[in-house]
């Protein structure tokens, strides 16, 4: 259950619905599997994996929703095959070549016949909201992921007031600075892993892993004007993550101090071990999120 990625997105307006009005907008899209004619399909599952849980899991005033996507595995070099055939068998037949429009429907009828016969595979993402911080946060690295999970929470809502989170400095700028005389800011730790770019168009970068950030060579690139795109940090000795130029959070993981106070609740019960993680991470986040602001100066509210 635990969040690996952080996609942030900030409300503009007050989120002002509960779970449980929550939950009826989301049953008109409730998840369905593919029909046999269709590529793909996509729509809201309980979080906690089961039909018969709700699709909003509330647990102290955070609300959180799953997206389910299906997808048929049909790959174009079958359907291309398939579609080879029968035009061979076409101009066998008549002897004269089969033109493009011939061949755009007779790809369609493939599509149609191969349809029903092809595997599928399901994923899901989460997020919840936060409605007293005013934050969406989608645990997921991928830009087309948020925004499926995204536009069809829109459509559910009819409307969803959200901006990318964005702050004061630029983020680029300010790790860059961490690097160098002015060091992180208090809180911070830098582990040994960051990328530089150069600041030219399709500039060369520079991926560092396992290295001493205070080295010789990396202060080197910095003078040669290299920014820092990703940077991988502990914050308070309670979260590892890696950031990048976006402020989306990659690779986060909740450190010891995290996981024991979640180990506190003793459970074999599935349901209470997931309320229990879900309660200690959301509150751990409401705490870091407003931190890693000011970590580049304050919130830009001029983007919200």
């Amino acid at each position: 259950m635990w969040f690996k990625n952080l996609a942030l997105l900030r409300f503009t307006e007050p989120f002002s619905l509960n779970a449980t009005e929550l939950e009826e907008r989301l049953q008109q899209r409730r998840f369905q599997n593919c029909g046999s004619l269709e590529l793909a399909s996509f729509g809201w599952c309980a979080p906690l994996g089961r039909d018969t849980f709700p699709l909003v899991h509330a647990t102290n005033g955070f609300l959180m929703i799953c997206l389910q996507k299906e997808e048929k595995i049909l790959p174009a070099s079958v359907v291309n095959e398939v579609v080879a055939e029968r035009v061979q068998e076409i101009e066998d037949r008549r002897g004269t070549p089969v033109r493009r429009k011939e061949k755009d429907a007779l790809r369609d009828e493939v599509m149609q016949d191969l349809l029903p016969r092809a595997f599928s595979f399901s994923r899901r993402a989460y997020a919840y909201i936060d409605p007293k911080g005013g934050w969406l946060v989608v645990d997921s690295t991928s830009a087309k992921k948020t925004d499926e999970l995204t536009s069809l929470l829109r459509q559910c809502l009819g409307s969803l007031p959200v901006v990318p989170f964005a702050t004061r400095e630029r983020p680029s700028l300010a790790m860059t600075l961490w690097l160098g005389e002015n060091g992180p800011p208090p809180g911070v730790t830098l582990e040994s892993e960051c990328e530089l770019r150069s600041p030219e168009e399709d500039g060369g970068i520079v991926r560092c892993r396992k290295h001493d950030l205070g080295a010789p060579e990396i202060q080197n690139h910095l003078e040669a004007g290299k920014e820092v795109i990703k940077l991988a940090f502990t914050w308070s000795d309670r979260l590892s993550l890696v950031l990048d130029e976006n402020l989306a959070v990659k690779r986060l993981r909740f450190l010891d101090m995290v996981q024991e106070a979640a180990a506190e609740v003793d459970t074999d019960d599935a349901a209470e071990r997931f309320d229990a993680d879900f309660a200690v991470m959301s509150l751990e986040l409401a705490a870091f999120l407003p931190q890693l602001a000011e970590m580049f100066g304050g919130e830009n509210l001029q983007a919200k």
